[in-house]
């Protein structure tokens, strides 16, 4: 099925083929339909399956019939999201995908002026997406009112729990009316989310994308067993030898983040941090530089990076592994997105290893080892200038057996949204 056959406004359909989307992915071509029927949905998916534009093309065009009819003051829709990158980037699918509605979003977030804010929840908006700090002030001070909330969407909840927003979310239950459609939305399903979801959702319509593999196929995957206190010598190589190339790194802290770009300065490479103590103007800065390609490196945490669509990411360095092997997922799987491949190259200490092994039970499969002889390894440690340069990306291929020379291309492959 295509865009153009669903029910949905004219300008939502236009804009979607402005961006050059034809076909639905799997959990669009599953969520729409039941969301504009009215339904309640719990849809667990991963990033990168195009999830947010599964609820705000049905959204849109929900709202924009009723304002069709007759416009309403108040906010219509509430969209719950757990930082604050994530929630401007689904701002940002709504004002691209409603750009030919008369739908008015707002983003609302902590760490800046309050005042701008407040002027537009009085001038009237339809939408809003915000985190729960900010979003419980405006609420407490009597400038976001949602009693007349017919769409509640919570995006990434299961974070939202492990970042201990479940007791705000519950408060805020208080606050919205019983009779409202409940979309919820999460890359992962235990026990504890089962448990919020089924107390928000009423007789909802379960959907689950998962995927055989947990990561994509198009990533290639390297460990390379360094020691702890020597892996900024290690980063500083493989930045020097894909300057051309955008980076992702991954850092278990924000501590550590900051002391890994202090590192990377000390050589001369410039980078930049994104975590929860940089303030909002630097982070959208950061985000919007990285983004466009002007910033080559970006050092992340789990909490910063989680969810959020950054395109054209050619590497992803997890100079620390993650906590468990799930982050292991999301963190990778900012590159390889779509038909692009990725590299992901992990820096594993002796103390990270139970870690390693937990994640290549999860693939499925082991994690190719980058092999290093001890001069190769200790050349890496001294300075630059006296040292030979490093292929990460051939020291890789010499682990990867070649599978796909044999396989023939398919012609004619339909471009999905992602988003």
């Amino acid at each position: 099925m295509k865009f153009d056959e669903y029910h949905i406004a004219e300008g939502i359909k236009r804009s979607i083929g402005n961006l050059g989307y034809k076909k639905p992915t799997d959990i669009q071509f599953k969520a729409i339909p039941h969301i504009l029927n009215g339904e309640d949905v719990l849809a667990i998916a991963h990033t990168g399956t195009g999830k947010t534009a599964a609820f705000v093309i049905p959204v849109l065009h929900i709202l924009q019939q009723e304002i069709n009819k007759t416009r309403q003051l108040g906010v219509k829709c509430l969209v719950m999201a757990p930082t604050h990158e994530l929630a401007q980037q689904i701002d940002t699918v709504f004002k691209t995908i409603g750009k030919h509605t008369r739908i008015k979003t707002l983003c609302i977030l902590g760490g800046v002026d309050q005042d701008p804010q407040k002027e537009s929840l009085e001038k009237g908006v339809d939408v809003v997406i915000a985190t729960p700090g900010r979003l419980f002030d405006l609420v407490s001070q009597g400038s976001l009112v949602l009693s007349r909330i017919q769409i509640l969407i919570l995006d990434e909840a299961d974070h939202m729990l492990d970042l201990g927003f479940i007791k705000d979310i519950r408060d805020l239950m208080k606050h919205l009316p019983k009779r409202r459609q409940t979309l919820f939305f999460s890359a992962t399903i235990n026990d504890k989310i089962k448990k919020l979801a089924y107390s928000l959702v009423n007789n909802a319509i379960r959907i689950q994308i998962s995927p055989k593999d947990p990561v994509a196929k198009n990533i290639e995957h390297g460990v390379a067993f360094i020691d702890m206190d020597d892996k900024r010598f290690f980063l500083a190589d493989v930045i020097n030898n894909n300057a051309d190339k955008k980076i992702l790194v991954f850092v278990r802290t924000k501590v550590r983040a900051e002391r890994v770009k202090a590192a990377m300065e000390r050589v001369n490479i410039e980078t930049e941090t994104i975590h929860s103590d940089v303030i909002q103007e630097e982070r959208e800065h950061t985000m919007a530089n990285f983004r466009s390609g002007k910033l080559k490196v970006l050092i992340a945490t789990d909490v910063s990076a989680r969810g959020i669509d950054i395109p054209q990411v050619e590497y992803v360095i997890n100079y620390d592994l993650p906590d468990t092997a799930e982050f292991y997922v999301h963190r990778v799987g900012r590159t390889g997105r779509g038909r692009a491949k990725g590299i992901a190259i992990s820096f594993c200490s002796e103390e990270e290893k139970k870690v390693l092994a937990e994640i290549e039970e999860n693939m499925g499969k082991a994690v190719s080892r980058i092999e290093m002889t001890n001069r190769e390894y200790h050349l890496t440690l001294e300075m630059p200038a006296e040292k030979e340069d490093t292929n990460w990306k051939n020291l890789l291929d010499q682990d990867i057996p070649k599978t796909n020379s044999h396989k023939k291309k398919k012609k004619n492959k339909k471009r999905h949204m992602r988003s």
